[in-house]
């Protein structure tokens, strides 16, 4: 299985150094010097990374046969991609591949079915499930802790405990009842 695990970035220096978007929870392990990487486009590949070094907390690489800045910034938004094998797992036992979070099914802890994950955004501050409904419509879920509260790959099964107005219209139907009480209470 191929995962995206960086992309170029600009040119840094007149050595053949660029920077790179780093994609992957694991950059000393698929962005280490001797990795072979597929590019896309594949026209720019294969890369072999020659070595690697941080620089003002940006992640810098120089590959085989890019010797100056012309053929560095040739490679700017090339995508790196490693070969995975599809069973391996993160080590942190918390942590998933994209690949095996994708057609999970999404429930919430009562058993009501959500929908499926067809794709997982990648954001500055989190990452999101896409999750489509039975109903072809798609709801947005962070993927943090206080709201994914299980994932089971054996069951492929993710479990959600939502927030109001996060799957469905229970904040409307909340701040409803809730007026519906204060309106009562001015009454008596």
């Amino acid at each position: 299985m191929q995962l995206v695990v960086a992309r170029i970035g600009r040119a840094h220096g007149i050595k053949g150094e660029v920077t790179v978007e780093v994609r992957t929870d694991e950059p000393e392990l698929r962005l280490g010097p001797g990795a072979v990487l597929a590019t896309d486009p594949a026209s720019t590949g294969p890369l072999t990374i020659e070595s690697g070094r941080v620089h003002s907390g940006r992640l810098l690489l120089r590959f085989a046969g890019v010797h100056d800045r012309t053929g560095a910034e040739a490679l700017r938004n090339t995508l790196l991609i490693a070969d995975v094998d599809p069973d391996e797992r993160p080590e942190d036992e918390d942590e998933y591949y994209d690949h095996q979070l994708i057609d999970l099914d999404v429930v919430t802890e009562d058993g009501t079915e959500v929908g499926r994950i067809t794709e997982i955004s990648h954001l500055p501050t989190q990452d999101l499930f896409v999750v489509e409904r039975p109903d072809g419509s798609e709801v947005y879920v962070p993927f943090v802790s206080e709201i994914v509260t299980g994932i089971d790959l054996d069951a492929q099964r993710a479990v959600i405990d939502p927030p109001p107005g996060l799957i469905d219209d229970r904040a409307e139907i909340a701040s409803a009842r809730d007026a519906g009480a204060e309106d009562a209470g001015d009454e008596a």
